[in-house]
């Protein structure tokens, strides 16, 4: 069985590890784990190419990859297979910053992340919810960790970051005093309120320095997926696995926490709670979520 997940010490790449630990003690291995530079979408061509059997994907993608929509040259046949988390999507700044709210971004200098990033998109997507374009700040196109020395040093007035735990907001937040941006009243609601595939989640107070209290923001849901030519006994394997061992998941990795509350919306919206950008659920994760209670 062959994992997508992403560049090295990412967070797909931990979360996929854990995965894998989990898989191969239930039998279901060997389990080889994939590195991927360009992740979300170099796991969705590879499961076209047949290069993966499954990938961990930004749920804002897929529906790019089914439609064939830019980067994707031609439409890609993917299908669910479980949630593996909600990473908050939040803006940070220095302690001592002026800005109070995202509204206050307003011409600003922003890291959003690399252009072609899906941490760009997700920029581009919150901002518009608010009735913001790019004309509105100076975006500033920096990976995590080149964005957050910029940062540190001055030279950026606030980054965006997603989630935690991750390696480079952790590093950054230990050596440079911080604060992550609330939404101003009312405007947290039209982000979620636009995105189908955004969650609210509570950024809890002591989760790092730069939080002194909880904070809402909105959560992008990262999902397992698969292709739809996949045998549909080892996608069952694969969604009973994250189903069912969500406990022993967190206990590898903390990114799992919450996972549990992503598979509740199966018992009241059907199998429509997971099918994100309009891609389908397979046929091993209905039978998967079937036998497990959670869909009819």
């Amino acid at each position: 069985m062959r994992i997508g997940t992403a560049e090295p010490n990412s967070t797909f790449l931990h979360q996929g590890l854990a995965l894998k630990a989990i898989l191969e003690k239930r039998g279901a291995g060997p389990v080889e784990i994939l590195t991927a530079m360009a992740a979300s979408t170099e796991n969705a061509q590879r499961l076209e190419d047949g290069d993966l059997d499954f990938g961990f994907m930004a749920s804002n993608w897929i529906g790019r990859a089914r439609l064939g929509q830019a980067p994707f040259s031609r439409p890609i046949d993917l299908r669910m297979v479980a949630p593996a988390n909600a990473g908050p999507l939040f803006f940070i700044v220095r302690a001592d910053s002026p800005i109070k709210t995202v509204a206050d971004l307003r011409g600003k200098r922003v890291c959003t992340g690399a252009k072609t990033s899906g941490m760009t998109q997700h920029a581009h997507t919150i901002f518009g919810a608010l009735g913001m374009t790019f004309n509105d700040i100076v975006p500033i196109y920096q990976h995590f960790a080149e964005g957050g020395r910029s940062l540190d040093a001055g030279d950026v007035d606030a980054q965006l970051q997603c989630p935690i735990p991750n390696p480079e907001m952790t590093s950054l937040d230990q050596r440079c005093d911080l604060r992550v941006l609330p939404y101003a009243p009312g405007d947290l609601e039209k982000v979620l309120a636009a995105v189908p595939w955004y969650r609210p989640v509570t950024m809890e107070k002591g989760q790092l320095r730069a939080l002194n209290e909880d904070v809402s923001q909105a959560a992008v849901v990262n999902v397992v997926v698969t292709h739809a030519r996949q045998e549909a006994r080892a996608v069952e394997t694969v969604a009973r696995t994250m189903a069912e061992d969500t406990a022993e998941l967190v206990s590898l990795n903390p990114l799992y926490r919450g996972m549990e509350k992503l598979f509740e919306p199966l018992k009241t919206e059907g199998a429509s709670a997971l099918e994100f950008g309009g891609v389908k659920l397979h046929e091993g994760a209905l039978s998967a979520y079937r036998s497990l209670g959670l869909l009819k």
